[in-house]
């Protein structure tokens, strides 16, 4: 069972190409924003849809293959850990912002990935 304490998997398309970046200790983080839609009927019989953005991010080799692969529209499932980003803002609000960290991922666009190929 403790493997899958605080574990996330998510089906999604992504909203923006996938930002990496290289931490001044010369790792490298990516970025992805990850949105997963749910639908359901009202009372009235109308379908309503909802969509929730997630953040996302991946770490070392990893996050150099979401950043080369992971663009725009992708549909992408990924596997990983919940985790929560504490942070002040421009107006000294203390925030908490959730994140995802990416243990795993795939690529389910298959045009895109035999492009990718």
């Amino acid at each position: 069972m403790n493997g899958i304490r605080n574990s996330v998997t998510l089906i999604g398309f992504l909203g923006q190409d996938a930002k990496m970046i290289q931490t001044a200790n010369g790792n490298t983080l990516t970025n992805v924003s990850l949105a997963t839609n749910d639908s359901y009927r009202n009372k009235r019989g109308d379908r309503i849809t909802t969509t929730e953005w997630h953040r996302c991010i991946a770490w070392g080799k990893l996050a150099e293959v979401m950043g080369n692969l992971c663009k725009k529209g992708s549909e992408v499932a990924v596997r990983g850990k919940l985790t929560y980003n504490s942070y002040e803002d421009k107006n000294g609000v203390q925030r908490i912002s959730p994140q995802v960290v990416v243990q795993e991922f795939v690529l389910l666009d298959r045009k895109k990935m035999e492009e990718a190929a």
